[in-house]
This record gives structure tokens, C-alpha cells and sequence, in this order.
């Protein structure tokens, strides 16, 4: 038995892109040009000074953690809600319905108001869940979940500019996102278990734009065009970004939603804290909107897209499961 292979990254084949240019304004357009050419060759970005505080990933880093060793009936008082927010047990998410379910488990949560939780235009609004034996997860979590959403907001800015567009383009519908952070903890991975167990197994993003903060650990890797494998390894002070199905179906295929996966060969625990960007349930992704692009799937919208794919994807959605 054997860990799936990968290959060692080339050099510059995902790129590293300073976002200080468009965070300040200085110098915006040279980095929408940065973001829109990597965006139509692998879709994988990383981006540096984000303008996330380093001190907030340690903390989060340090109570998620915490929350993922407690005992599972703990976790399972927040079990993950009809909602999409709480505790997603290990073997719960399934990105292929010919592929082992993924090893990993998380911790799921979204933007929280009074206004939003009496929303009844989506499925997935609802309260959050917060565990009682880590006090301090509510505020940290809170805390990167908004500075996280601010990075997606100046990329979706960059992407629109990148593309000729007014900078608020792919914007103008987001005051209610559907955006969604999660901590996802892989277990160390025995070897034992093959090649064709993951943490989590190949498979796109579902929505707009994942915003990915790694662990030192590795076990990302990322499809290339040749159908190859290849390593995608932390880079300290980066973040990870990659385009995700609704971003590649709203450009018509231009910008490329890649095929992803995690094997954790490290031996350790691996923790990711994840920003899945999306606008208001509401919003019509359709290319014919873009000068110049043709769409080639029908307009859909961000809410019914988000609903069909989770019920592909995850069991506790599924009520005979």
C-alpha cells in the first residue's frame, strides 16, 4: 500500500501575488492584470500581504485545535445544522460518488446578524453554533471569518478589473453573501489505507473563490493541464487562492476551476482555515453579462447552484443516509 503520488511544484506554477498594490490602491490595475492571467491557466494563486493578522491565525489556529482533540460528544452538541454550520464528523463529505469518503473533519460557520438569521430567501441561513468547551472559538472565528471576507472582496475587486470590468462588477449583489468559513482538521493518514484515500478526495470548489490559510504541514496538491499532480506546499505569509466552478462558470470557462486534493503524509495533525467566498443567494451568474463571452450553461443562480451541489456532497443532507 501506498500514499497517492504528486510531483514536486515547478517553479512559478502557481504564482505569488502581492496584494498590497490593490489593498492600498496604489497600484491596482497591475495587480487585477497579476490575478486575471493565473486565473486562466491553473486557478491556483498564492497571495501575499493579505492583510490577515498573523496573530489571529495563531489564535484560531490554537482553539480550533482544541475543539477538533475534545471528545466527540462534545463536538457532536453542535452537530452541523439543515444549515451548513456546526460540526461535520469525519466521513460526513463525499466529493464523488465513486470516491471513499473524505478523512477529514470541521467546523463550519457563517456571517451572523439578527437581519440574517430571520432571512428566509436560502436554506443555508441560520444561527451559527458555538461549542460550549472552547468559549473563545465564537470571537477568533468571528474575527477571521471578517478579515478573511475582506480579502475575497479585494480579489473579486482585482478580478473585475482584470477583466475590464467596474471594480464592483462581480460586488453589486453581496451585502447578504452566502460566504462560509470552516476549520478543517486532517487526521495523520496511515499509509496503509492506499491511494485512493484522501483527506479530502479530487474534486472542484463548489462556489466563487476559496480563500485557503495552511498549516506548515502540507498535503495540498493540484491537477496541471497534463493531468499531472503536483504539490502545492505552504508558503509562510501566503494565502492560498483558487477559482471555484460558479467564478469559471460566470467567465464562461475562462477563468479555470482545477481539480484539488489533500493527502496528509506528514504523520501529524494538518488544520486549514478556509474562506468559501459567495455573494447573495439572488445573483444571476451568467457570462452573457461579460463584454465578449458567450455563456455556455444556462444563467443560474448563486443560492440554487450552492443547494444542488451541498446535496451532492454531504450525507447529512441526504435523510435516509
Amino acid at each position: 500500500m501506498a500514499y497517492a503520488i504528486a510531483k514536486t511544484m515547478p517553479p512559478d506554477a502557481i504564482p505569488i501575488i502581492d496584494l498590497g498594490p490593490i489593498r492600498d490602491r496604489s497600484d491596482m490595475q497591475s495587480v487585477a492584470n497579476s490575478l486575471h492571467k493565473a486565473s486562466q491557466s491553473l486557478g491556483f494563486i498564492y497571495v501575499k500581504n493579505h492583510g490577515i493578522d498573523p496573530a489571529l491565525i495563531k489564535a484560531a489556529r490554537q482553539h480550533a485545535f482544541k475543539f477538533f482533540r475534545g471528545a466527540e460528544q462534545q463536538k457532536a452538541a453542535v452537530r452541523v445544522s439543515p444549515s451548513h454550520r456546526g460540526w461535520l464528523r469525519p466521513g460526513a463529505s463525499k466529493m464523488d460518488d465513486k470516491a471513499r469518503a473524505d478523512l477529514k473533519e470541521s467546523f463550519l460557520w457563517a456571517h451572523e446578524s439578527s437581519d440574517d438569521i430571520q432571512l428566509k430567501d436560502h436554506p443555508f441561513r441560520g444561527p451559527n453554533q458555538w461549542p460550549s468547551n472552547v468559549p473563545e472559538l465564537k470571537s477568533v472565528a468571528t474575527d477571521y471569518f471578517n478579515q478573511a471576507h475582506e480579502v475575497a472582496s479585494v480579489l473579486m475587486r482585482g478580478f473585475a478589473l482584470g477583466l475590464k470590468l467596474d471594480e464592483q462588477f462581480f460586488l453589486k449583489t453581496s451585502d447578504r453573501p452566502l460566504s462560509r468559513a470552516s476549520f478543517v482538521y486532517y487526521p495523520a493518514q496511515d499509509e496503509a489505507l492506499g491511494q485512493e484515500q484522501f483527506g479530502v478526495a479530487p474534486h472542484t470548489d463548489f462556489g466563487v473563490l476559496t480563500v485557503l490559510c495552511q498549516d506548515n504541514t502540507g498535503g495540498l496538491q493540484v491537477q496541471n493541464i497534463n493531468g499531472d499532480w503536483i504539490h502545492a506546499p505552504p508558503i509562510e505569509g501566503t494565502l492560498v487562492v483558487n477559482v471555484a466552478d460558479l467564478l469559471s462558470r460566470w467567465t464562461a470557462g475562462a477563468y479555470k476551476s482545477t481539480r484539488h486534493r489533500v493527502v496528509n503524509t506528514s504523520g501529524k495533525e494538518r488544520l486549514s482555515l478556509v474562506l468559501a467566498y459567495d455573494p447573495n443567494p439572488e445573483t444571476k451568474i451568467d457570462a452573457n453579462e461579460i463584454p465578449g463571452f458567450v455563456a455556455s450553461d444556462d444563467p443560474i443562480t448563486c443560492g440554487d447552484y450552492l443547494l444542488w451541489r451541498f446535496e451532492k456532497a454531504f450525507s447529512y443532507r441526504n435523510k435516509s443516509s
